[in-house]
């Protein structure tokens, strides 16, 4: 979900998306176990 979420506000520049990365990235840290990065899926460029 971390790549998919920086590959959105890499093409956007969207201030919010960025902050909806970090807080992410703070939760993936905190609780590691519980997150997978399953966004090879996702990762298919927006249009």
């Amino acid at each position: 979900m971390l790549n998919f979420t920086w590959n959105i506000f890499s093409q956007t520049g969207s201030i919010d998306t960025y902050l909806i990365f970090k807080e992410l990235e703070n939760e993936v840290k905190e609780r590691p176990e519980t997150y997978e990065d399953n966004s090879e899926s996702l990762n298919s460029p927006l249009s």
